[in-house]
């Protein structure tokens, strides 16, 4: 019975998960969610937070420090893009009551807030995302294909009202 239960757990994360590619030798995260996209290349909009759930194990016992890193490939070339402490820093990003250190076949979740710059060129690239341990040592990465494109009003009025919404919490 408990094994039907976890092929039916299994099967359903892997129902709304987004289709990334494998980084070449690198190990491969469990599940990758992109909001709004099963099948890259993902829309994703200019001055917006795309949110991604990076279902990952463990590669080593007492893992104190997670850092993710992100790449574009533009033209052929691959341009680093630096992401903020509070983003890169995936122990405080760890969902589910999860939290560091991680121990070698510990199954986690990372919530990735990847903010796309408003003055990024409307393209296709290809980000690649990395979670590298302490010593540098790469303990998962994908590349997932995004066509950025420009914001609509909606959107932009969709996230003015959140905001507004989030201030008036805040003050309460």
């Amino acid at each position: 019975m408990l094994r039907i239960v976890l092929a039916l757990a299994f099967l359903a994360a892997a129902v709304n998960s987004t289709n990334v590619k494998q980084c070449k030798g690198k190990p491969f995260p469990l599940t990758v969610r992109v909001q709004d996209c099963e099948e890259p290349p993902c829309i994703v909009y200019k001055g917006t937070t795309v949110i991604m759930e990076v279902q990952f194990l463990g590669n080593n016992n007492n893992i104190q420090n997670i850092t993710a890193k992100t790449t574009a490939k533009v033209l052929g070339m691959n341009l680093p893009y630096d992401l903020p402490e509070e983003v890169s820093n995936v122990c405080t990003n760890l969902m589910y009551g999860a939290m560091c250190p991680i121990d070698k076949g510990e199954d986690v979740t990372y919530q990735f807030n990847f903010y796309v710059e408003p003055s990024f060129p409307e393209i296709t690239a290809d980000v690649t995302v990395t979670l590298d341990d302490a010593q540098g040592e790469v303990i998962t990465c994908f590349i997932c294909s995004c066509k950025l494109r420009k914001g609509t009003a909606a959107t932009k009025e969709e996230y003015l009202l959140d905001w507004r919404d989030n201030q008036s919490e805040l003050k309460a």
